[in-house]
């Protein structure tokens, strides 16, 4: 076995720098934020999905004109009309059906009442205004994986 007085300088950095990547990359505390609707309108919600350590961890739903929050509760994967999805419970025991469409969320209930399509939203600066969201998927293609890793398994 070799020690590391035994090893050059180059690959102690080198090892060190590969670890502590997988480390963070492992570790990193990740978002997923879909919407429907105009932000700042009553027509607005939003969907957090969040994730740390590659495990689900707290799902948030955003709604109306001034971003009421509620924390809503991940269910588990299920079906709804032989579709692949997870169900999440938000208020009064409301549960909704999330279903992933391409890059899309398809969000309903079982009634059909509530029935909406949802789009990864950006978070982060416009037109140089604003701040970097750090933990945010960076598009909406890293969005659904996130999501089908983390709530469809």
């Amino acid at each position: 076995m070799s020690s590391f007085k035994s090893m050059p300088m180059k690959n102690i950095v080198c090892l060190l720098l590969a670890f502590s990547t997988i480390t963070l990359t492992a570790y990193a505390q990740k978002v997923a934020n879909y919407s429907y609707g105009t932000a700042g309108k009553p027509d607005h919600e939003q969907f957090s999905f969040w994730v740390n350590a590659n495990k689900s961890l707290d799902i948030y739903y955003y709604y109306g004109a001034d971003r009421k929050q509620v924390k809503a509760k991940f269910l588990g994967k299920s079906f709804l009309k032989k579709e692949p999805c997870f169900k999440v419970r938000i208020t009064n025991n409301y549960i909704l059906y999330v279903i992933p469409k391409g890059n899309q969320l398809h969000i309903q209930d079982t009634s059909g009442k509530y029935n909406k399509d949802f789009q990864w939203a950006y978070e982060g600066p416009a037109n140089g205004i604003g701040t970097f969201c750090t933990p945010c998927t960076e598009d909406e293609t890293a969005a659904m994986k996130l999501l089908k890793l983390n709530y469809m398994k």
